[in-house]
């Protein structure tokens, strides 16, 4: 039954071969009659396959189990991948959402640094840290105290340079009246700090100079500040302080002036001058109620000159003069009195430029300096009237001419000009003195040229000599200390005019006193002597003064030699 179905399924109906299949043209039927006889090849075939497929059966389950199993790995990394696809998707979601929130921040920050380019300044300029609040109302003033005085001043600039612009801040505002407060805080401290070291100044025994570099140069900034934001009440610590120095030094050179009066000094009068026959030789005190001291040579400058030559710049002790017992010439208590001055003012011009400039100006500290040391220098004034206004010491004069002098070229190297008008009033004290004493010499010769008479008598001839006069030693005396005080000097001083008119009067002298002679070869031997005496005691000095007056008593000198 079975095979018959076999057979009726394998053969070729006329409706199968009605099927539309597209055989190159060909129908099914056409085919199937062009091709029977490849039919048998057909079957042949296709029970061998399937025989062969009975055979590989369980190759083919094996495959199958494969390729479910596949499948089913499939299937896993399919939904796999659907879930990486809804994650991705989910993750790009949220980059989108961090990229918006990101260009939100980016937007945010540019706002903040474009408020914080606006504002960073005012809160820098104006934020103070407590620690500074608390440093400045409370701490101890040194170092630290003044670097948190500087943020402090830095500050109120700002705040008060704001003040005056059209456009303000609420920071401004708000920040700006605690500011003043602070800075009214820091006022107050300078001022009880300023007060308390003017005070110190009067303490006995201080020294000024000690004071004004520990407790005030070291703290200049703090008078800066308070010449910057409270100057009325800077221009009155100023003025506290100048009236406390002008006493503190008025104090310390009247006592120094009284101790320099106790030296003895030797006392040359109008019996010192050249002319006199018998010079008086006593010693006194600038007060004349000292004993009389030790003679001394009114016309030799000798040792006297070593003044100006010395390298000790300082000036004796007020103890020291109270205690010296020896003698000396106007010309040491001058010179103390003047080194002593002129170290002081340049140590307080020096803090006055130092601790005021640059608030004030030089102009201002040079009127703050003169305020100072007006009694000081009157003191001074008083002191050279005392010693030169009677004197006729020619050669202590002109050493004190020199003393100042150099004392004035020691300000210019200095850099103090605040002294100048002392120096020049000195000056001016001391030259016309110089004339008038140069002029006494003068005179003293002509009244002793004219006492001469024309001719000696007959009796007297024989009591003549040829010998230098006591007036030429005198002359050649003061001439060489002129000379050697004047090494340095120009022609141009006054006292190279009373220098020629003086040695016009000896010459006239020396030549009217050799007419006392009868013999002519005694009257030229005279001479001779005479001018030889002068020109040896010059020889030895330099300078063109000196060369001067050297060549023309060499003329002289050769003159004479001639005739001998």
């Amino acid at each position: 039954m079975s095979d018959a179905s076999n057979d009726a399924s394998l053969v070729i109906r006329e409706s199968d071969l009605a099927l539309d299949y597209d055989f190159d043209g060909l129908s099914l039927g056409e085919l199937a009659k062009s091709d029977g006889g490849k039919m048998n090849e057909v079957e042949i075939y296709h029970r061998q396959t399937a025989e062969e497929f009975e055979s590989s059966k369980a190759q083919f389950e094996d495959l199958h189990r494969s390729i479910a199993a596949c499948d089913g790995v499939l299937g896993s990394v399919e939904t796999n991948l659907t879930s990486f696809r809804n994650d991705l998707a989910a993750v790009s979601a949220d980059i989108e959402s961090l990229q918006s929130r990101s260009t939100a921040l980016n937007v945010r920050l540019e706002n903040r640094k474009a408020v914080e380019k606006a504002f960073g300044p005012v809160v820098e300029e104006l934020s103070v840290s407590p620690q500074v609040v608390s440093k400045i109302s409370e701490g101890h003033i040194d170092e630290t105290w003044l670097k948190m005085l500087a943020e402090v001043d830095k500050r109120a600039t700002a705040y008060k340079n704001n003040t005056a612009s059209p456009r303000k801040s609420k920071a401004w505002a708000d920040l700006g009246p605690l500011l003043e407060k602070l800075t009214m805080k820091a006022i107050e401290r300078i001022r009880d700090f300023i007060v308390a070291q003017i005070k110190a100044l009067r303490s006995p025994h201080i020294n000024a100079q000690i004071i004004q570099q520990q407790n005030f140069l070291k703290f200049k900034e703090l008078y800066s500040f308070l010449h910057k934001h409270h100057p009325t009440l800077a221009e009155e610590i100023s003025q506290a302080y100048m009236n406390t120095m002008r006493w503190y030094y008025a104090n310390q050179f009247s006592r120094y002036q009284k101790a320099l009066e106790r030296l003895k000094l030797h006392v040359l009068d109008k019996s010192d001058v050249l002319g006199h026959e018998e010079t008086s030789r006593r010693a006194t005190v600038l007060s004349t109620a000292r004993p009389v001291g030790p003679p001394h040579d009114a016309f030799n400058l000798g040792r006297r000159i070593d003044l100006l030559k010395t390298s000790n710049q300082s000036a004796i002790s007020s103890y020291l003069a109270e205690e010296d017992q020896s003698t000396h010439y106007l010309e040491v208590p001058f010179r103390n009195f003047n080194l002593a001055l002129i170290d002081n003012a340049t140590a307080e011009y020096t803090f006055l430029a130092s601790f005021f400039s640059p608030p004030l100006s030089l102009a201002a500290v040079s009127r703050q300096f003169n305020y100072i040391f007006e009694p000081a220098f009157a003191i001074g004034k008083t002191l050279t009237k005392a010693l030169v206004t009677e004197t006729y010491d020619a050669l202590g004069l002109l050493l004190c001419i020199r003393i100042n002098q150099h004392l004035a070229f020691e300000l210019q190297r200095r850099k103090i000009p605040a002294v100048d008008g002392y120096i020049n009033m000195t000056t001016m004290l001391l030259w016309p003195r110089l004339q008038v004493v140069m002029d006494h010499h003068c005179e003293s010769v002509r009244q002793l040229t004219n006492s001469l008479p024309t001719k000696a008598r007959a009796a007297d001839q024989n009591k003549l000599s040829a010998a230098p006069h006591l007036v030429t030693q005198r002359f050649g005396q003061i001439l060489q200390g002129v000379l050697a005080l004047s090494a340095e000097a120009g022609d141009d001083e006054p006292v190279v005019t009373s220098l020629r008119r003086l040695r016009s009067e000896a010459e006239a002298f020396l030549t009217r006193y050799s007419q006392s002679f009868s013999d002519k070869r005694k009257r030229e031997r005279f001479l001779y002597n005479n001018y030889s005496l002068i020109s040896t005691i010059i020889s030895d000095v330099g300078g063109k003064l000196a060369a001067e007056q050297q060549e023309h008593f060499e003329g002289l000198k050769a003159a004479f030699q001639e005739v001998q």
